[in-house]
């Protein structure tokens, strides 16, 4: 059956292995996170020269695959196959292929470990083997993370490491690392290993171990778009265009994109109360009041100018229409048509 991945991670913390795994989708995160722990963990270091299997898609065949999965463990009470790229296993999608695995589910030998890491794709949903992945084996099915969806995943592998993080500290890594949720895991590890147990992740944290500034980033602008503060923007963008190498305009463009998107939402909302308005552009309450400010300061037709003045800079970002202008003065540019 399917199930989530935080569930799978902590029944195998628990020493509970499942005969067949079957790992597949679009967020490679999880994926490596499972078959990794399996990897590490299932059998002891003693063991796993003689029942410690790791197979490659492209290398092995369905039948070499099922005919390792039946051994018998040497001298132990289990084996373990990990077949990595498996999407890449010639006959996968083949009938033949499919039926020795179909086969093999009917059956599966209690003393294996099988793992499929089948990275960056999903199995046809409307073939036999799905649905069979889905009633005999251990199925987790990934999708990648949507940006409203990142600062509540920040929150919570941040938890999962016994510390606590503030609101701004979520927007910087959100902002800055986007949706690699493999880089997002690392630079929170980076911040971790220097903290004690139940302390808070704040914005001089992600300055000193992550390397994100506190004060010139991509956050602090949008903050002072929305204030309308024209001095502190003017000199966030003068220290960006300073080295316009390290801060892109192209993220930049997609996170005022969507600030902007969500105060359409702000001003088209019915109910205006700051619960109401959570819930309609996907933040926590207490961040309300930044947006409803921000849409004081600019009026719905304001709004919509800014979204096309937004498109007009990424198109010029990536060359369409720029002539010879560069990618810092497109920055300069942008923001005083945002403000004005």
């Amino acid at each position: 059956m399917s199930q989530h991945p935080d569930q799978v991670l902590s029944d195998l913390k628990s020493g509970k292995y499942a005969p067949v795994y079957f790992l597949q989708g679009e967020e490679s995160f999880y994926i490596d996170q499972i078959s990794d722990f399996i990897e590490d963990n299932c059998l002891p270091e003693a063991e796993r020269g003689f029942n410690q299997t790791v197979m490659y898609g492209k290398d092995a065949n369905m039948s070499q695959i099922i005919t390792n999965a039946r051994r018998f463990p040497m001298m132990a009470e289990r084996q373990l196959v990990l077949v990595k790229e498996a999407k890449e296993i010639p006959d996968l999608n083949k009938e033949d292929g499919q039926k020795l695995l179909m086969d093999y589910l009917d059956n599966p030998v209690p003393s294996t470990v099988l793992v499929f890491a089948h990275k960056h794709k999903k199995v046809d949903g409307r073939k036999p083997l799905s649905k069979a992945l889905n009633k005999k084996s251990l199925l987790v099915t990934t999708t990648k993370l949507r940006d409203y969806e990142l600062p509540g995943w920040i929150e919570g592998y941040v938890k999962g490491k016994g510390l606590n993080i503030n609101y701004p500290s979520v927007q910087m890594l959100a902002d800055y690392i986007g949706t690699n949720l493999e880089r997002l895991s690392n630079e929170i590890g980076k911040v971790a290993i220097n903290l004690a147990e139940g302390e808070q992740i704040t914005e001089d944290h992600i300055q000193k171990y992550v390397g994100i500034n506190k004060d010139y980033n991509v956050f602090e602008l949008q903050k002072a778009i929305s204030s309308r503060d024209i001095l502190k923007a003017n000199r966030i963008v003068n220290y960006f265009s300073a080295n316009i190498r390290a801060h892109s305009i192209i993220p930049m463009v997609a996170l005022l994109y969507s600030y902007h998107t969500k105060l359409l939402l702000v001003h088209s909302a019915k109910d205006k109360s700051d619960s109401g308005l959570a819930r309609a552009i996907g933040v926590p309450p207490f961040v309300v009041k930044e947006y409803k400010m921000a849409a004081s300061h600019y009026a719905l037709g304001k709004v919509i100018q800014n979204i096309s003045h937004l498109r007009e800079a990424d198109l010029r970002s990536k060359g369409v229409n720029s002539g010879a202008i560069r990618e810092e003065e497109v920055l300069k540019e942008l923001v005083f048509k945002l403000m004005h």
